[in-house]
């Protein structure tokens, strides 16, 4: 009896392992966002299947990614205590099953998106796995511009979603794509504060660990906030949204920047984490607020 239990034990471990490769928490935002720039996309009555269907393609995408992420990173992430314990570094799990794991996760992805929504959402899928995985892992070691190409293709999904709804990528779908790239930034600064001392131990080049005192970190975090205030409020000026977003934008983004300003005045760790967790509350309710208020093409 103590012989399956154990057995199942390792079993349950090993697929919480393969789950936490997929990283969940950044799988939620894709399919937020995803969803949401299916949404504002359609026209007509929205096909809650093919959404779906897009969604869970685009999710396989993203999981592969992240799991062939942290099959390249896995060297790395045995510096950092936060990421110490991940299925690699920690031995749970073999490197080989990681990448075997996250190439079929990917290119699943990518067949089922090209299947349910056609070659462009199906190209920008793939866009997103090779620049994520070839031109952002890599240059994380070499430039802190690396958060700002990364940012591109953390912004794609809702562009897969309008591309899978429509066929094309309009002005909505940039101005979603705007809207997401805008709002990395103080997220993952916020972040990299927070962790400055286990990226320098891995010899990652997040900018808080070349700014030491914090002042053009938070100065990026306070400038990328509030240009997001002005870009989230054109799809409704631009007959998206309408007068019930524009104001619920206005006081969403207001509050963030008032945030970011209160975590600058006092750089701290505590205040990086509570703005981490008002830009993660963030982009759901802007969304949310967009969604509820669209207005009819």
């Amino acid at each position: 009896m103590s012989t399956i239990r154990t057995a199942d034990l390792t079993l349950a471990s090993r697929a919480n392992a393969y789950v936490a490769l997929t990283k969940p928490d950044v799988s939620l935002l894709v399919l937020i966002t995803t969803a949401a720039g299916y949404y504002m996309g359609v026209r007509g009555p929205v096909s809650w299947l093919h959404m779906s269907h897009v969604i869970f393609g685009t999710l396989l995408i993203a999981g592969g990614t992240a799991a062939l992420n942290h099959y390249l990173e896995r060297e790395s992430d045995r510096y950092m205590r936060r990421t110490a314990s991940r299925p690699l570094p920690s031995g749970m799990l073999q490197p080989g099953r990681a990448l075997a794991f996250g190439v079929a996760l990917a290119m699943a992805g990518a067949v089922d998106l090209y299947l349910a929504a056609g070659l462009l959402a199906c190209a920008l899928g793939v866009l997103t796995c090779l620049s994520y995985l070839l031109a952002y892992t890599p240059l994380k070691k070499r430039t802190v511009w690396a958060t700002f190409v990364g940012a591109f293709p953390g912004a794609v999904p809702p562009l897969i979603g309008w591309a899978a709804a429509t066929g094309s990528l309009g002005r909505g779908a940039w101005l979603l794509f705007g809207i997401l790239f805008l709002w990395q930034f103080p997220h993952f600064y916020a972040i990299s504060w927070m962790y400055r001392e286990d990226y320098a131990r891995a010899g990652i080049l997040m900018l808080p660990v070349v700014d030491r005192e914090g002042t053009r970190t938070f100065r990026q975090i306070i400038l990328y906030a509030t240009a997001l205030v002005g870009v989230s409020l054109l799809p409704a000026v631009l007959g998206l949204a309408g007068v019930v977003y524009f104001f619920g934008a206005l006081v969403v983004c207001t509050a963030l920047v008032q945030v970011c300003l209160w975590a600058a005045s006092n750089k701290t760790n505590a205040r990086a984490k509570w703005l981490m967790h008002a830009t993660v509350l963030h982009i759901p309710v802007l969304l949310g607020l967009m969604i509820y208020d669209k207005l009819p093409r």
